[in-house]
């Protein structure tokens, strides 16, 4: 599975218990927060907390260009089976 689909599938398959926001790193190197989204067939729009130093509050993004996502909020590793992953964390 190529990259840029894995991730595109990965929002796709978003948890309904999970919060629809977090940190989008992208390899432009710039780390967005969000607190929402939506997926399309090549690209993620999201919505930003707050403005950007030009005054954009949103973001498409190819999925292509994704890094890494940071979760923000506390969630219980059994919410994200549906995301494709498996075994335990240590729930502190």
């Amino acid at each position: 599975m190529e990259l840029d689909h894995a991730w595109k599938e990965m929002f796709e398959r978003w948890p309904a218990d999970v919060p629809r926001r977090g940190v989008l790193v992208t390899s432009y190197g710039e780390q967005v927060l969000f607190d929402g989204f939506m997926t399309g067939e090549s690209f993620l729009l999201i919505n930003r907390n707050a403005p950007d130093t030009v005054g954009a509050r949103k973001l498409i993004v190819p999925y292509a260009n994704i890094v890494t996502l940071k979760i923000v909020d506390v969630v219980k590793a059994k919410a994200l089976v549906h995301l494709g992953f498996e075994g335990k964390l240590d729930e502190r």
